[in-house]
């Protein structure tokens, strides 16, 4: 039985990873794939790491996970989604760091099925959007005062994957993609994370752009699909992304103030997270997925 973990980040897919995965449900379970529901685990799952502290969960802890999430017998992969896997909403910036308790975190994860391949699936964004994202998403309304603790221009999610891939074993696998690029490789993420086969055809696929699409688009963009179908992957990409660039919802969240967060600023953050993808890229015992 192979387990995945879905860990977030926060403000990257908002659910939606669980939410196509869980439509698909009764397919996926025909290949022995479970999506379990966070409601059934959450709790669980954090009541559980606290009690083990760090130690590998014996078989009845491991049973009893089990027989809370499943319907199904003998599942051949569960999937787990949580973006408060890696920390919640008021310690995902301790002490100026992303994440700071990330790899541990993964490490107890991963002894709750010691004796089961793990898998960590982790979606991270550009911080010039992703600060203002989880700026909007908690109780502070000084957005300068929000970032006056750490130095934005020093986060580097390439630390953050280094701290998890170091404190894991060398079998467990990692999987990482841009949030920016989450629409152009949705179907291959669904399988990525789900792990099932390539025929199968999961519904629902359009659920995340239309979440980020409007409508209107959403609609032409499906129609020209169905008289204009495209001759491979690459083509169906550029079309999605003549699309987006025409209708793309605005994200209101990114409308935030502070003293020289300006264009200037927010390229530069940009330019720092393109690089730093890059150095992602070489972070052995990583698999980045691209577009």
């Amino acid at each position: 039985m192979e387990i995945v973990y879905h860990v977030g980040v926060h403000c990257t897919d908002e659910g939606q990873i669980f939410q196509c995965l869980n439509r698909n449900r009764r397919l996926l379970a025909q290949e022995g794939i479970v999506i379990a529901h966070p409601g059934k685990f959450r709790t669980l799952i954090r009541e559980t790491l606290n009690f083990l502290k760090g130690a590998p969960a014996g078989p009845e802890i491991q049973e009893g996970i089990l027989d809370a999430v499943l319907t199904e017998d003998d599942p051949t992969r569960i999937v787990f989604s949580n973006d408060a896997f890696l920390a919640g909403w008021p310690r995902i910036l301790d002490h100026g760091r992303l994440y700071p308790e990330a790899g541990e975190k993964c490490l107890r994860l991963r002894y709750l099925f010691p004796d089961s391949p793990t898998t960590i699936c982790i979606g991270i964004r550009n911080p010039a959007t992703f600060l203002p994202a989880c700026f909007a998403r908690q109780p502070e309304d000084d957005f300068a005062a929000f970032i006056s603790r750490f130095d934005p221009l020093d986060l580097r999610w390439s630390e953050v994957i280094g701290r998890i891939r170091l404190a894991l074993p060398e079998d467990v696998v990692i999987k990482v993609w841009s949030n920016e690029d989450t629409p152009f490789i949705w179907p291959e993420l669904m399988r990525e994370i789900s792990g099932h086969a390539p025929e199968t055809r999961l519904s629902a696929l359009d659920d995340f752009l239309a979440s980020i699409m409007m409508p209107e688009g959403l609609e032409r963009m499906q129609a020209y699909l169905e008289t204009h179908p495209p001759a491979n992957e690459a083509q169906r990409r550029r079309v999605l992304d003549a699309f987006l660039d025409k209708f793309e919802i605005e994200d209101e969240t990114l409308d935030v103030e502070a003293p020289g967060w300006d264009a200037e600023y927010l390229n530069a953050l940009t330019d720092i997270y393109e690089e730093d993808l890059f150095e992602i890229e070489r972070i052995q015992g990583v698999r980045f997925i691209s577009p």
